[in-house]
């Protein structure tokens, strides 16, 4: 009788594990296709993902069947479906900071001329949940759902300055640190700048990203300490020192704003 209970234990365990592993591998392929920003073929996701290429055809017609991935007019290529924009749709609708953050991002683009932005940390990475373009000719870089390394952004500077030096040395790879002009930042002065950039209240870089352009931004705090996401501006890196100040002070103020702490 025993025998049989450990049977029967022995078989729930492999199909749980059965069912965490196909579950993994669901979330393996959504973060593949978000990090490629493009619809792509079954063998490259199945690569790109290192699984059998059987394997990832079966969990991809599931998921075309329950209308999380489409596949391209070609048939060869997959990518997001429609359910995934509802789904997000539902959690902008549900989510009060990130509904009231995409209207203040809209105005101060609008009010500023500039190309603004949300930002939140996920994955380890700077993220833009929301970004609207500015009025300049020229269009900077800045989409929604960009990831980028933290040492590249301003934001990435207040997203960790509720973090100890251990917590932050965790979360930046040493290829976080090197910059896309080959320039390496050092570790330590990275860490100066987040616990710089907690005492003032904002922060300011520029040329990082870019040649052409410096970042503006300040936090939004969902507890005393807490950053839950930052405002930012993005502006020439020529702006005069006195229009920054300008603009510094209005994304504070619509920061403060979003914070449901002072």
């Amino acid at each position: 009788m025993q025998d049989g209970n450990a049977s029967a234990v022995s078989a729930g365990e492999k199909i749980s594990g059965s069912r965490e592993k196909g579950l993994n591998r669901v979330l393996e392929i959504l973060e593949f296709l978000h990090t490629t920003q493009r619809a792509i073929g079954i063998g490259d996701l199945a690569k790109g993902v290192n699984a059998p290429r059987s394997t990832t055809y079966t969990l991809v017609r599931s998921l075309v069947d329950a209308g999380l991935l489409e596949m391209e007019s070609d048939g060869n290529r997959v990518y997001f479906g429609k359910k995934l924009y509802l789904y997000g749709m539902d959690y902008v609708r549900g989510n009060d900071l990130l509904r009231r953050g995409r209207q203040e991002v809209d105005n101060l683009s609008r009010e500023t001329g500039e190309t603004s932005e949300l930002c939140m940390l996920q994955s380890g990475r700077y993220t833009i949940v929301h970004a609207s373009p500015g009025t300049r000719p020229f269009r900077i870089s800045s989409a929604t759902g960009l990831q980028i390394p933290l040492p590249w952004t301003a934001s990435g500077r207040l997203l960790l300055a509720g973090l100890e030096k251990a917590e932050i040395e965790d979360m930046v790879s040493d290829d976080d640190l090197v910059l896309p002009d080959g320039r390496k930042l050092r570790l330590d002065d990275f860490v100066a700048d987040i616990a710089k950039a907690r005492i003032t209240g904002y922060c300011v870089t520029s040329g990082l990203v870019d040649a052409y352009t410096k970042c503006l931004a300040a936090p939004v705090f969902s507890a005393p300490g807490k950053v839950e996401a930052t405002m930012c501006l993005v502006v020439p890196i020529d702006t005069s020192e006195e229009r920054t100040g300008e603009l510094i002070g209005l994304l504070r103020n619509r920061a403060a704003k979003l914070s449901t702490v002072a």
